[in-house]
């Protein structure tokens, strides 16, 4: 069995200028803008959201099949993923395109200016799945997050006609997509995840009320920010799971896609929802801890500690046979 996690792939460029860009624009001049600033430092940061969750899913001692669509410049990238246990054979690479890219510069008063290149992503429309199972083997879950439009369609239908289990993550597709493309990608889902806000657009942007929601997925996992997480499912109360406190806010980039690691890696240990959403909420705090995505370590012992600390006793005798591969 395997997890199939589809979905983007991208490096992040962050850059910091010292003053303010309001103080080079002159506003009746604007039509004719050309302006550049120069900036004090560059950071590259991997990121992608189905690189995040393939990336925390490999700390945690498991092989993800990572699927979506990169250049030629995904070399180095793709080193460090197999290095966290991330199988990246089957990653289409585009010979035109580079791999996506966020481009972004802040000035002094967190004012920004940034660009996004999908590139190679757009080409996630020509994977197709069953080659892959044929060669991991079935899948425990699909995850379908977000990528191409078109690509993220095909393997959601895919996923219906083939009976592989799926896991719909629209996210950040959703404030853009209209309800053709996102009702399609939620139904039938086994697992559906959205944040509060997100999930205030499904319901508006589909037409369908809460409860018509839950007539078509499994299970609907909504993160509450430093609430935690909410599980629902048709005709059961809900279940409220408390997040696990931070040591230090830093940086929220990527604590989603940390939570879905969590989260996916306890199902496919056999644990039920409540310990899945637990383990979510820890690998989620790590993120935050510390700017970057992919920038976290975990030590059995310290990790163990802050389960036990939130979760108590039991939820550690659930996890950590599971967390063998983790240094002391």
């Amino acid at each position: 069995m395997s997890l199939l996690i589809t979905g983007s792939i991208a490096t992040d460029h962050l850059m910091s200028f010292a003053g303010k860009f309001s103080d080079s624009l002159v506003v009746d001049q604007l039509d004719k803008l050309s302006v550049s600033f120069l900036v004090d430092d560059l950071e590259v940061r991997r990121g992608g959201c189905a690189a995040n969750i393939s990336f925390g899913l490999g700390n945690l001692g498991l092989r993800p099949v990572l699927v979506g669509a990169v250049g030629e410049d995904f070399v180095d990238y793709r080193a460090w993923l197999e290095r966290h246990q991330v199988d990246c054979d089957s990653v289409r690479v585009s010979e035109t395109r580079h791999t996506a890219r966020f481009v972004c510069t802040n000035d002094s008063s967190m004012a920004q200016i940034a660009s996004f290149y999908a590139g190679a992503m757009s080409e996630a429309r020509e994977i197709e799945l069953k080659p892959i199972v044929d060669r991991v083997g079935a899948p425990d879950y699909v995850l379908v997050g977000p990528n191409d439009p078109e690509g993220m369609l095909r393997h959601t239908d895919e996923c219906r006609q083939r009976g592989y289990a799926f896991v719909a993550d629209p996210s950040q597709q959703l404030a853009f997509g209209d309800g053709d493309l996102i009702r399609p990608l939620i139904d039938g889902a086994d697992i559906l995840f959205s944040n509060e806000y997100e999930a205030a657009l499904i319901i508006s942007k589909t037409g369908w009320s809460h409860e018509e929601v839950l007539d078509r997925v499994g299970t609907w996992v909504i993160t509450l920010g430093p609430d935690g997480v909410r599980l629902e499912q048709k005709g059961q109360e809900p279940l409220v799971v408390a997040a696990v406190p931070e040591t230090a806010k830093v940086e929220p980039t990527g604590v989603g896609d940390a939570f879905r690691a969590g989260f996916l890696a306890a199902l496919s240990w056999g644990l039920g929802h409540e310990r899945a959403a637990q383990l979510g909420c820890l690998l989620a705090v790590y993120v935050v801890e510390q700017v970057g995505t992919q920038e976290y370590s975990l030590g059995r012992a310290a990790f163990l500690a802050r389960l036990e600390a939130t979760y108590g006793a039991d939820a550690v005798a659930d996890v950590e046979p599971h967390l063998r591969t983790l240094h002391p």
